[in-house]
């Protein structure tokens, strides 16, 4: 079955240049869109991705799901595993910054692309709106998209250093905010870790707020106690500004310790974050202060 397919456009609201900053909110061109290759192709992919604790498989299972855009570029679903591929490989995988930096643009290149398929949410881009108020225009199937897009435009925002951070805090916000609206029990309750990290690693002139960050993480792990990325989240950047050693030790216990088994859909991730805790705990002194860590013995 094949299908035409229009260029869904997007004015550049970033500067593409050099590659260093997010590009349009655009889909791939197609005139001859053919939705059964693509599902044979996303059935490969899905097989590779659920062996994503394999960085190859990871890899493999991400370049399988653009072939099936470029069969049908229209096609949400393998968009929303592009990006969330991608954030995935360079959260989890990728210690060099720069190439941690690019494969988080990558991320948000493909989430744009996403999100312009919704053409009500283009048109309003089209029409010279910002992202963070053309958002009132996307709906559920957009969530997924929104999320993963937000996440890594934060990661890649403070990789690169404050001032980007700063910049791009209103679409960040906005983005996670409307995932909240139309779900919050996305990604085992998403958005309010994200809130928990949020207003911990701000800066105290931007709106830091250890005690909501607090509260943020406590819900969540409440809510998905399985999901080891909270644990992990709140050690690293609660914790340690608040200098709570008690706490990041605590969380980190309970990480590395975890049967990740037990919560089989979640054991790729959950196994990068035990990796993830390990290095932290080596980390351990160089984080906190002499006096917290003695305090915290006694």
């Amino acid at each position: 079955m094949s299908k035409s397919i229009t260029l869904v456009m997007g004015v550049a609201l970033l500067s593409a240049c050099g590659g260093k900053h997010p590009g349009n909110y655009e889909t791939l061109v197609s005139q001859n869109a053919n939705t059964s290759t693509a599902e044979s192709i996303t059935t490969e992919a899905d097989a590779l991705f659920e062996e994503r604790a394999d960085q190859a498989k990871l890899e493999a299972a991400v370049a399988k799901y653009k072939e099936a855009i470029t069969a049908d570029p229209l096609n949400r679903y393998a968009h929303e595993r592009v990006v969330r591929g991608t954030y995935f490989l360079a959260d989890a995988f990728t210690e060099d910054k720069e190439q941690k930096i690019a494969l988080f643009l990558e991320a948000i290149e493909w989430g744009k692309r996403c999100l312009a398929i919704n053409q009500d949410f283009a048109s309003r881009i089209n029409g010279g709106e910002k992202e963070k108020d053309a958002v009132t225009a996307t709906g559920m199937d957009d969530t997924p998209c929104l999320y993963w897009t937000a996440s890594a435009l934060g990661k890649w925002a403070k990789a690169n250093g404050i001032a980007k951070a700063l910049k791009h805090i209103p679409t960040v916000k906005a983005y996670i905010s409307k995932v909240e609206e139309l779900n919050d029990e996305y990604w085992h309750h998403g958005p309010t870790r994200y809130w928990g990290a949020y207003y911990s690693v701000l800066p105290s002139f931007a709106g830091r707020d250890l005690d909501r960050s607090s509260s943020y993480f406590e819900q969540t792990i409440k809510d998905s106690p399985g999901y080891l990325g909270s644990y992990v989240l709140r050690a690293e950047h609660w914790a340690v500004a608040t200098q709570n050693v008690t706490q990041f030790d605590a969380d980190l216990k309970k990480v590395v310790e975890f049967d990740i088994s037990t919560v089989p859909e979640l054991a790729p991730e959950n196994g990068r974050e035990q990796i993830k805790a390990k290095k932290l705990i080596e980390q351990r002194n160089e984080l906190f202060e002499k006096k917290a860590i003695e305090a915290a013995a006694q």
